[in-house]
């Protein structure tokens, strides 16, 4: 597991215990993705909002994703631009297999099984978002 970064503990520092395993969970997979994939290259990790976010800043593949407790649902939540079409995509692709909030973010009530599998390919769709829409 990668180390999480002085000025960004403190952001899963505020999480609830439960919220902040399945936060952590979701960055690893962030980190993987990026590992098995080589046009996604490097991962920044930085804090948007005051919440751990995770952008592709040299190889500019994908879209940021915000990691974070969505207010109205009180889930854990990957966060992505609205301006993208990516929750749009993952609604067309796994329908209610997964729950979402509006058009920025899919909600996680766990990262296990076959929600785990739709949730890598959620941040797998997110990474690679900008090559995609050049393809």
């Amino acid at each position: 597991m990668h180390a999480i970064p002085a000025q960004i503990s403190p952001a899963f520092d505020k999480f609830a215990p439960d919220h902040r395993e399945r936060l952590l969970r979701l960055r690893q997979m962030i980190f993987d993705a990026a590992l098995a994939d080589p046009r996604i290259g490097d991962i920044e990790e930085a804090l948007r909002w005051g919440e751990p976010a995770y952008l592709t800043s040299q190889s500019k593949s994908g879209s940021t994703i915000r990691l974070g407790v969505e207010k109205t649902s009180g889930q854990p939540a990957l966060f992505f631009n609205c301006n993208t079409t990516l929750v749009e995509e993952f609604r067309a692709q796994f329908g209610t297999a997964l729950a979402y909030a509006k058009n920025r973010a899919v909600l996680v009530s766990t990262t296990d099984g076959d929600a785990g599998q739709a949730l890598r390919i959620c941040i797998d769709a997110a990474l690679t978002y900008h090559l995609r829409k050049k393809a």
